[in-house]
């Protein structure tokens, strides 16, 4: 029992942990709530999809890898490659968008007018709001990537050690490290949103999905580059 405890406190240990780090677990979620102006349920919605979609991958491949007695070794390199793909997705997903959003502003750029009396008249051109066809691909490119994501620490350092115990501690681990995981993925969001509230970028509104991108893209890279 005592064992089965100090894997349970492990495991929401290392869930909270990996989650913080990883900036790709968030900041997506955050940059494109904020340029696309979904509600706050919208993005409670969406957060939640993505992160049941990313724990579901690990989950799957390591109650696969005890059922057959895989080595961790060969699970682990998978998780690798599926942690690899999904960077490399991230970051185009984000270039994508940031082009996409260069040309959204390009579009947006104000200009003026000289009225009769001589008075110049400034005008911008109001974004319209992202047709819902594009924000279905928005949503399906998050998606698609958190499901690619692997939780590398689950497999080798939780569900392989739990599964020597008895099945009920591998159930237990395994839906703790999932509820935290998705628990804390929507809590940072949650507070990237308030704190974009407290600043005003009325100035940059116009370059709200080029930057949304550039994050997204920079997420990547950063992901890539360093070992988080």
């Amino acid at each position: 029992m005592a064992q089965t405890g100090i894997l349970l406190g492990t495991s929401i240990t290392i869930a909270l942990i990996h989650t913080l780090i990883g900036v790709d677990h968030y900041v997506p979620f955050v940059a494109l709530s904020r340029a696309n102006r979904w509600s706050l349920k919208k993005t409670i919605y969406v957060v939640l999809l993505c992160g049941f979609g990313h724990v579901l991958g690990s989950v799957i491949l390591g109650f696969a890898g005890v059922a057959l007695s895989a080595g961790v070794t060969s699970l682990v390199d998978i998780e690798d490659k599926r942690g690899t793909v999904a960077t490399y997705a991230l970051i185009a997903f984000g270039l994508i968008y940031a082009i996409y959003g260069i040309r959204s502003a390009a579009k947006n750029k104000t200009h003026t007018h000289a009225g009769k009396d001589g008075q110049i008249t400034v005008h911008g051109h109001d974004e319209p709001e992202l047709p819902s066809k594009r924000n279905g691909s928005v949503f399906w490119g998050l998606f698609i990537f958190f499901i690619l994501g692997p939780c590398e620490p689950l497999i080798p350092l939780l569900m392989y050690p739990a599964a020597n115990m008895d099945i009920f501690t591998l159930v237990l681990v395994t839906l703790s490290f999932s509820v935290c995981t998705i628990s804390i993925m929507l809590l940072m969001t949650l507070i990237g949103l308030k704190g974009f509230q407290l600043i005003r970028f009325s100035r940059l509104e116009r370059y709200a999905h080029a930057l949304a991108g550039s994050a997204i893209l920079i997420c990547g890279i950063s992901v890539l580059a360093l070992p988080i």
